[in-house]
């Protein structure tokens, strides 16, 4: 999208630098390069991040990084399940519909300490 913005304005902008910003969080938690062959005209890392939310989600997910068996499971799920709404608000189509980076870093906190938090109260 940002390479669109790009061509039509002849600028870099911050909104350009957000939504990479959330297409790089959904490559890091999917292992999927947005330039995979399993994607083409009608579906995209964006999409088929969107359209496994939120029932789908653990399928798209690197296994790597959770798996059913794991300790935790639900937890780990409901987390980068929040971290993709995040990615999501990131690559909004429109540029004024982007979330601002500030909007973003107070959202990861939050998930850090909700999951901390829900951790802990397993463990106590």
């Amino acid at each position: 999208m940002c390479f669109a913005e790009y061509g039509l304005e002849g600028l870099v902008s911050a909104k350009c630098d957000i939504y990479s910003f959330g297409i790089m969080m959904m490559e890091v938690f999917t292992r999927t390069n947005p330039n995979s062959e399993m994607f083409g005209e009608n579906l995209s890392l964006k999409s088929w991040v969107a359209n496994s939310m939120p029932d789908g989600l653990a399928n798209v997910i690197d296994a790597n990084l959770l798996k059913e068996s794991d300790e935790y499971f639900v937890e780990k799920l409901s987390c980068i399940a929040s971290i993709m709404k995040v990615a999501l608000g990131c690559t909004m189509e429109s540029p004024r519909e982007r979330s601002n980076i500030q909007d973003v870093l107070v959202a990861l906190k939050k998930i850090k300490l909700q999951y901390i938090s829900a951790l802990h109260s397993r463990t106590t």
